[in-house]
């Protein structure tokens, strides 16, 4: 399957805000009930919390970035941009179907659907951009190269100086 279909087939899966809500945790705040669903979507469990503790239903550890991209990350925070369209061109791979088709899956299933995380950085994480994928309108991006990931800002100021 190519690329563009692949990117295709996870927007065919968007859940409906009708259908359910979607919510994104730390893993080290205290589970409560209204959670629901809470499915763990980092490749490494979060260091010292037992598994008892975490109370998660499901760990999807193929949907986390891969080590490479997610230590790239750590050293370049300041490019989210980039992070998030290196992350969604990682998610369109075969090797992730099955684990999103799980999370679409579970989405639906639930009123509510919590993705925990353990990242420090609570609104720049890959948490954020699986419930942006999730609730809709976001659509992956279609360029992962340097004009996709700084947006079309530069080729903007190019263009004025000419």
């Amino acid at each position: 399957m190519r690329g563009s279909a692949r990117r295709f087939t996870m927007i065919e899966h968007k859940v409906s805000p009708n259908v359910m809500t979607v919510a994104i945790k730390r893993a080290y705040e205290s589970a409560s009930r209204t959670d629901g669903t809470r499915v763990l979507v980092d490749r490494l469990w979060p260091r010292g919390l037992s598994k008892a503790t975490a109370d998660i239903d499901e760990w999807l550890r193929d949907l986390a970035p891969s080590n490479e991209l997610r230590r790239w990350y750590h050293s370049n925070t300041e490019q989210w941009q980039a992070f998030r369209n290196k992350y969604l061109k990682e998610l369109a791979q075969p090797e992730c179907e099955a684990a999103l088709a799980e999370l679409y899956k579970l989405a639906h299933k639930k009123k509510r659907l919590t993705l925990v995380f353990a990242s420090k950085n609570t609104t720049r994480n890959n948490a954020v951009v699986l419930k942006d994928l999730l609730d809709g309108p976001r659509k992956p991006p279609k360029g992962t190269g340097p004009a996709g990931a700084y947006g079309g800002r530069e080729r903007r100021v190019a263009m004025r100086r000419r």
